[in-house]
């Protein structure tokens, strides 16, 4: 979650001089806690919430059972992880309530802009196909062009119903239909995506509560853009005051800001952040597990969150298949163009690097030009530029070959060695994987599957 970046990449400081000094003194504990304060409120964190997180971490911190243990700075470590879980909302995720008569009726609620009618349409399309409803996608907004005609289409992609348009309806008179009709051709869920303002007003608030009253939903979901910071904030407060929010949605964590929304957003409305979103793709949406975003800002890594992202979506049989040829010695460019496009579906390599414990650092330490999504699809047109007995033996790919598919693919043929060489790199590693066996490499670890000599200044590709 890139949006975490500046808070996670601050902290990493902070602990890492922890982690190196052997014991602590209260004095210690308490500047560490001080950069750690001075760290939250620069990531744009409410000060009352800041206030109370040091507050906790502090009297945990400053305990014998920390400056007497074996590992002082560690202990400090956990104790701000488990103050962050609590801040996010406890452990484990919050899942959507549905427990009401059918048809269930969400509403959506937040400022224009915020993400409201592209998240109305991912939650549609996860209800359906992961829990198997049954759901009407009805748009109240009448203030904005075209936004029930942008919902109506959300609905074709999702595979969901959404409710005919008649001009001239009040959101009021929409709403009404929309839930006659749920009962009526027996829907399970209802997403009400009702109209947003460019600031909070009297009469957005107004409309809000009315519709509220009318369809009494079982979730009333605040969609707030995590990039707007201290004004998410503002904006989930006053909603809450106003309407009542059971559960919040945070957009664009995939932008870079500075993370404060999300940290201060369960204190301020007692409402838990429920769901993510992430890109303009209908399934870019994801449970918030407080546990597992606190470990992804403190550099401890998502590895659960890796392996289900894995699991859902990478091809299965496809991978077992590889996995086989890549045993046996046999793997080429075929395989190694399957191998990306895998890549890709899971998201950005920065991304999945920040899936692992100490991956952050490691992503900024590559640096951003490697973290490029082209950068593969790019190297899946050279491959898709080779012929088939190319791809199979790529020893073949000699100077007149190397022209032919550089130019078959718009790059150079500077681009096409590159590729080359990554790719024997990988061959030679797959070589000194079957050569050591599994013994071998827990004796040996990783390092005996690095190069052995790695050139100096490459540029990326």
């Amino acid at each position: 979650m890139p949006v975490f970046d500046v808070l996670s990449s601050k902290l990493s400081g902070v602990f890492d001089r922890l982690r190196s000094r052997g014991a602590l003194n209260e004095a210690d504990v308490i500047e560490a806690l001080r950069e750690v304060r001075l760290a939250l409120l620069d990531a744009d964190v409410a000060l009352p919430v800041v206030k109370e997180f040091i507050a906790k971490a502090r009297e945990r911190a400053v305990g014998v059972e920390v400056l007497d243990s074996v590992s002082p700075g560690q202990q400090v470590v956990k104790i701000v992880h488990d103050t962050m879980i609590e801040a996010l909302g406890g452990a484990g995720a919050v899942p959507l309530n549905l427990n009401a008569v059918a048809p269930v009726s969400i509403l959506m609620v937040g400022l224009q802009g915020s993400g409201k009618t592209t998240t109305s349409g991912k939650i549609a399309l996860r209800l359906f196909t992961k829990q198997r409803k049954r759901v009407l996608l009805a748009s109240l907004d009448t203030q904005r062009p075209a936004a029930q005609l942008q919902l109506a289409q959300l609905a074709v992609q999702a595979g969901v119903a959404s409710l005919p348009i008649i001009a001239g309806q009040t959101p009021l008179e929409i709403a009404i239909r929309a839930m006659e009709t749920g009962r009526r051709e027996v829907y399970d869920v209802v997403i009400l995506d009702t109209a947003g303002r460019l600031s909070i007003d009297a009469t957005l608030m107004e409309e809000v509560r009315q519709i509220r009253t009318l369809t009494n939903p079982a979730e009333t979901l605040l969609v707030v853009d995590a990039m707007t910071g201290q004004d998410a904030v503002n904006t989930a407060k006053a909603f809450n005051d106003a309407v009542g929010v059971t559960g919040i949605v945070l957009t664009r964590m995939d932008g870079d800001s500075r993370g404060g929304a999300a940290l201060s957003m369960r204190a301020v409305t007692g409402a838990p952040i429920k769901l993510t979103g992430s890109g303009e793709k209908l399934d870019a949406l994801e449970d918030f597990h407080p546990e597992r975003v606190a470990g992804r800002i403190l550099g401890m890594g998502d590895v659960v969150g890796l392996v289900e992202r894995a699991s859902e979506m990478v091809d299965q049989e496809q991978a077992e298949k590889l996995a086989r040829k890549m045993a046996k010695g046999n793997f080429d460019l075929e395989d190694f163009a399957s191998q990306l496009k895998q890549i890709t579906k899971m998201g950005s390599i920065s991304s999945i690097l920040g899936m692992l414990p100490g991956g952050a650092k490691l992503a900024s330490a590559v640096g951003d030009a490697k973290m490029d999504p082209k950068i593969i699809g790019r190297q899946v047109a050279i491959i898709g530029s080779m012929t088939a007995k190319e791809r199979r033996t790529p020893d073949l790919i000699k100077a007149s070959r190397k022209k032919r598919i550089a130019a078959g693919s718009g790059v150079t043929v500077q681009d096409v060695n590159r590729l080359l060489k990554q790719f024997d790199d990988m061959s030679d590693m797959m070589k000194r994987m079957n050569k050591l066996g599994q013994k071998g490499l827990m004796r040996q670890g990783l390092s005996a599957l690095m190069p052995q000599q790695r050139p100096q200044n490459r540029r990326p590709f």
